[in-house]
């Protein structure tokens, strides 16, 4: 009977995101004319029903023991004194703490690379829209979840009030990763909007926009990137499996290795080869102290000379 209520409202709620987001899709599609069966449909789906069937059941159970263990740390005079606060103070204490915790917590997977081997499967999508959201992986699950919900585990929220702001949360998550661009003008400073995530889901891994339901972290702390126009392209540079099962294994099966990342300004396109480097400092000795080229001491580097000395970094 549990099965066949959980498939149930599985369903229903694929049924329930379908109807809300695809019209969304269509009337305001920040990529038009992408299909609804797009490329790794069927992927992104699996990680939907994984999501449902098996992983939530085990993120919620992690939750519910992490916020007893917290129970017994947290001192109950402070959690008396936060639900005395009205209930509003107590709405914009979690969110901006929740979003604090979150704008970190994302920064830190994009450059810790044990946090990025389970991260990248979340961004391997190469086509955005509200399935796409759930391409996830569960341990990936367990940590963002656990950053999201910590100040409400902190503060003493009861568990229906926890479930409440999960769903709420869930519902944005999937929303700023839906194939929409919506006309919000200056409000998408304070607002999270599909067009921010959508660039942090650029090729490049630091692109930016980690924050959650309002970008001010983004803002505050200088990730802010809202250009007038969609990313040429979602995914990553590095190669990854497609398949679901391949993707749950990816993280497991070799050690990932951060992408080089130069400077701006000394970018590899731009800097010469160390061998032509050294080539043009010895022509231009020549040219300026022909006197010096006498004798063996003030001879130009040979070729050879030139490939051992240590190159420019």
């Amino acid at each position: 009977m549990h099965v066949v209520s959980l498939l149930l409202s599985t369903g229903l709620s694929f049924l329930f995101l379908t109807l809300v987001f695809r019209p969304l899709e269509m009337a305001f599609p920040a990529k038009a004319g992408q299909r609804f069966f797009r490329p790794a449909w069927w992927t992104d789906l699996c990680f939907f029903l994984g999501q449902y069937l098996l992983w939530g059941g085990l993120v919620f159970w992690v939750l519910v023991h992490f916020g007893s263990w917290l129970d017994g740390v947290i001192p109950s005079p402070f959690r008396r004194a936060v639900g005395e606060q009205p209930w509003w103070a107590q709405a914009i204490e979690v969110i901006l703490l929740s979003d604090f915790f979150v704008y970190w917590g994302h920064r830190l997977q994009h450059r810790v690379g044990f946090l990025w081997r389970f991260h990248v499967i979340h961004h391997s999508a190469e086509h955005l829209d509200w399935l796409a959201a759930h391409r996830e992986h569960p341990i990936d699950s367990i940590y963002t979840l656990g950053l999201i919900n910590l100040p409400a585990l902190v503060l003493g929220f009861r568990l229906e009030t926890l479930a409440a702001l999960v769903a709420f949360r869930g519902i944005w998550a999937i929303y700023i990763h839906s194939n929409v661009r919506l006309p919000i003008g200056p409000l998408r400073v304070l607002i999270g909007a599909p067009e921010l995530h959508h660039w942090h889901h650029d090729r490049d891994r630091d692109a930016g926009n980690y924050a959650n339901i309002s970008p001010l972290m983004d803002v505050l702390f200088g990730t802010y990137r809202c250009p007038d126009h969609e990313p040429e392209s979602f995914g990553l540079r590095e190669p990854i499996a497609q398949s679901y099962l391949g993707q749950l294994l990816h993280p497991f099966l070799r050690r990932q290795r951060q992408p080089p990342r130069p400077e701006p300004e000394l970018a590899a396109a731009e800097c010469p080869p160390a061998d032509s480097t050294f080539a043009a400092l010895a022509s231009s000795e020549r040219n300026e102290r022909p006197e010096r080229h006498a004798g063996t001491a003030g001879m130009a580097p040979s070729p050879s000379q030139i490939r051992s000395r240590p190159r420019l970094i």
